[in-house]
């Protein structure tokens, strides 16, 4: 089996019966031995009975979603390489000459490019086309060092070997980000065409929502790239929060005929704990995935667990603890001969304060970390 076609579908009776024509119309044209997949999503149509009626083949998938039903087409397919679209005619399947020439051709996954394409009067809506795409793009090529141009496009061709490696897990629409996030992390050959996008052709709503499925699509963006999320935020508030505490730990400043004092230094070290934890967290999340059933090269942690080992992150730790806690020390002492009046020391003691609970957290984070490292 050469290739198979994987359609979603949730009540779509109207355009399916075009589709699947269409569908086998090409694998007929292009001389090939393939299959057509129509992955049902619990339709209450007669969807399924046309299906049967043309003669492909119904994959049920009860878990709901556009990601679970790919996901479940995907797994029963038989063909070596796999072509997704949607079941609304918005995709026309008798124009898939050029993915099968690119997948052939040594490439792991071609993607359709409706931005660089056409775009049918009123086949995408306004939003979609110059804000909604082009931002979770950028963003989605900024974090994962992909080169396209439409992260959303619903009609792509990958290997079965790709699929496989990518142990794709998404349930609804961020399915389509998923797949170009671990395409980019795994290293896999993408090629982008221009295709035409057509106007829908079902006489319902749409089933993707705008804000929800794009906030979906954003959410899982961030969440595989932790060093954006987590510790380029960490980086920058620990080292302002300790800044602010160092220059004012030699009593107040005035700056514009503004004054700093105590307040700003308490300011400084809520920014540096916040900070701390943030990039700890960040370090975490890496060391995680790399556990995960998908696993992938971070070059960072690597580098990391060749430096870091549970007994220097808890001496670290206790370094951390011993100077806050000596300094504070001196401080009460201090506070004391004076008979416990006015304490002008209160930059310091926020400083002091502030490598006390950094020394306890680097103490019970060592020990996680040296729980998530990979022994391999």
């Amino acid at each position: 089996m050469e290739l198979s076609i994987i359609i979603p579908c949730l009540n779509e009776e109207k355009t399916l019966p075009i589709v699947i024509k269409k569908s086998k119309n090409s694998i007929r044209k292009l001389g090939i031995e393939g299959e057509v997949i129509i992955a049902d999503n619990g339709s209450v149509d007669s969807s399924v009975e046309i299906a049967k009626e043309m003669g492909v083949k119904v994959v049920h998938v009860s878990k709901k979603g556009y990601g679970n039903a790919l996901i479940g087409g995907m797994a029963e397919a038989q063909g070596e390489f796999l072509l997704m679209g949607d079941a609304d005619d918005s995709y026309n399947f008798e124009e898939i000459d050029d993915f099968l020439k690119y997948i052939k051709n040594g490439y792991d996954l071609v993607i359709g490019t409706r931005l660089k394409g056409k775009i049918e009067p009123g086949a995408m809506p306004f939003l979609h086309r110059y804000l909604g795409t082009p931002i979770l793009t950028f963003i989605l090529n900024l974090l994962f060092k992909l080169k396209i141009s439409d992260c959303n496009s619903g009609m792509r061709c990958l290997t079965k070997k790709s699929f496989n490696e990518m142990k794709l897990c998404s349930s609804g629409m961020e399915f389509a980000s998923e797949m170009l996030i671990k395409a980019g992390l795994l290293k896999l050959k993408i090629k982008e065409i221009p295709i035409t996008l057509y106007k829908d052709k079902r006489d319902k709503a749409p089933h993707l929502n705008t804000w929800r499925d794009g906030w979906r699509h954003l959410k899982f963006m961030f969440l595989y790239s932790p060093t954006y999320l987590f510790l380029i935020p960490g980086i920058i508030l620990t080292i302002l929060g300790i800044g602010i505490m160092i220059v004012l730990v030699g009593g107040p400043i005035k700056i514009l005929n503004t004054i700093f004092d105590y307040h700003s230094a308490l300011l400084g070290s809520l920014l540096c704990i916040l900070g701390y934890q943030t990039l700890n967290t960040g370090i975490q999340a890496k060391a995680y995935a790399q556990n995960q059933e998908f696993k992938f090269d971070d070059k960072f942690i690597k580098k990391f667990y060749k430096t870091f080992s549970l007994e220097k992150g808890i001496i670290f730790g206790l370094i951390l603890f011993t100077i806050g806690f000596t300094v504070d020390l001196f401080v009460l002492l201090e506070w004391s001969r004076a008979g416990y009046k006015d304490l002008n020391e209160a930059s310091t003691v926020a400083l002091s304060s502030t490598l006390i609970i950094l020394g306890v957290q680097t103490v019970f984070s060592s020990f996680f970390l040296s729980i998530l490292e990979r022994k391999n």
